[in-house]
């Protein structure tokens, strides 16, 4: 046999196995939202985390040679479609997390992730005892939940009013979305009331949100010193305006955290100027990260977003936070267990480890648009740092600090519901031991 007979099978083999068509590849299935009443959020958000997906591949070559993939199924935001996605997808090898934005699809998901052993994603939303990692080991809220929001909320206003001691005798009205996600926060406003001694009114707004003239009637009745506007979707823009109409104020309603962008502010015009929100990041695209995105993702023709003026705005710029933590929860997993494609439980591992200060932020070219993070197995939000940005017509502007919550008060309240939930389900408490651990999918 001559020689080139004799190699050329292992010369085969090896450019076979070199070939990039079988890379390592780590995948996001996507539950995205492009049509309907909330098609702002998901086009702005899921565009902005595939923006910084295609910045990972193109600049970088993926984390560590495993190239980064994605599919998308549409929900339109309605349970039922985003768990038909939830089935149709999670059969796609190599996921590393799922990421759908949506309270009622993640509370849908939790179960299913915990059985599948793989990382469940809700950025700035979800149950708020998830937090608890000891009970929820696949669930990350990620950055704020609902009650560290609502504490880091009426801390800002008692910031205004002087202190904590003058929020008494005050009246806060919270106008809700009347969906799960907000009714989630109804017992924690009560909590801070009767801590704090301001009196509270709480009002739902049926979904999607477009008819409040007999909701802001009642605000005009009751004259409260804030609203808080706990909204999603065209419930904000719609709020403004009728509040305009009523008399109401605009500086004193406080947005939270998904009534806080420009598709909020801008259809409700000059009722808008002078609203304040909450928010985990800026915006803005001066931020390094995102000139690196227009310069190599829009630049050369492969932006997500259909409308590139849109490029640093809210939705858009939470997409790329949160493509950044999924991103570097991959790599820190990477460090451990090795630059190939992870299980689902190596990501969960990854985002338990999710440390990011400051000074690796600004590394990531992040200085200044979100703050830190600082994951562990039984705190999988971070320290929940928030800050506050007031729209003046044409963009926002921040006008506090950093602002923490109160976790003295909040982390036992957390504590008491995970532990019930382990309880009703059979669940064990996991130890720091139990979560250094992982298992194959």
């Amino acid at each position: 046999m001559s020689f080139l007979k004799r190699v050329a099978p292992a010369l085969l083999a090896a450019a076979f196995l070199a070939s990039p068509a079988l890379s390592d590849e780590q995948h996001f299935p996507l539950q995205s939202y492009r049509v309907g009443p909330y098609a702002a959020g998901g086009t702005g958000f899921f565009g902005g985390f595939i923006d910084y997906l295609n910045l990972i591949n193109t600049r970088d070559g993926g984390v560590n040679g495993v190239k980064l993939t994605w599919s998308e199924g549409e929900t339109e935001y309605e349970v039922e479609k985003g768990v038909e996605v939830y089935q149709r997808l999670k059969s796609n090898p190599g996921i590393a997390a799922w990421n759908p934005l949506s309270v009622g699809i993640a509370y849908a998901m939790i179960d299913g992730v915990t059985a599948d052993k793989v990382p469940l994603i809700t950025i700035n939303h979800g149950r708020t005892d998830t937090t608890d990692g000891r009970v929820f080991p696949y669930v990350f809220p990620l950055l704020l939940n609902p009650y560290s929001e609502t504490s880091g909320i009426v801390n800002y206003i008692a910031g205004k009013e002087g202190g904590h001691e003058a929020l008494k005798g005050k009246k806060i009205a919270v106008l809700y979305h009347g969906s799960p996600y907000g009714k989630e926060t109804i017992p924690i406003y009560e909590l801070l009331a009767e801590k704090y001694g301001f009196d509270l009114v709480q009002i739902e707004v049926p979904h999607p949100g477009n008819e409040q003239g007999a909701q802001w009637l009642q605000i005009r009745r009751e004259r409260p010193d804030y609203v808080v506007l706990r909204g999603w979707g065209v419930m904000n823009p719609v709020a403004l305006t009728t509040a305009q109409r009523n008399g109401f104020p605009v500086d004193r309603i406080i947005g939270n955290v998904w009534s806080n962008s420009e598709e909020d502010v801008r259809p409700a015009g000059d009722a808008a100027i002078g609203y304040t929100a909450i928010t985990t990041q800026a915006s803005g695209n001066q931020y390094p990260v995102l000139q690196e995105i227009i310069k190599t993702v829009y630049d050369e023709g492969r932006g997500n977003l259909s409308d590139p003026a849109r490029i640093g705005s809210v939705y858009h710029n939470l997409g790329i936070v949160n493509g950044i933590l999924n991103v570097e929860a991959v790599r820190i997993a990477q460090a451990k267990f090795g630059n190939r494609t992870l299980t689902g439980d190596e990501v969960r591992w990854g985002f338990e480890h999710l440390q990011l200060s400051t000074d690796r932020v600004k590394e990531l070219g992040a200085e200044n648009l979100f703050h830190s993070i600082n994951v562990t197995y039984d705190n999988h939000e971070g320290e929940g740092y928030v800050t506050f940005q007031q729209w003046d017509g044409q963009k926002w502007n921040v006008v506090s600090d950093w602002i923490a919550p109160d976790w003295s008060l909040l982390r036992p309240i957390i504590e008491k519901s995970s532990e019930a939930y382990a309880k009703e389900k059979g669940l064990p408490i996991r130890t720091e031991a139990d979560a250094e651990g992982t298992v194959s999918n």
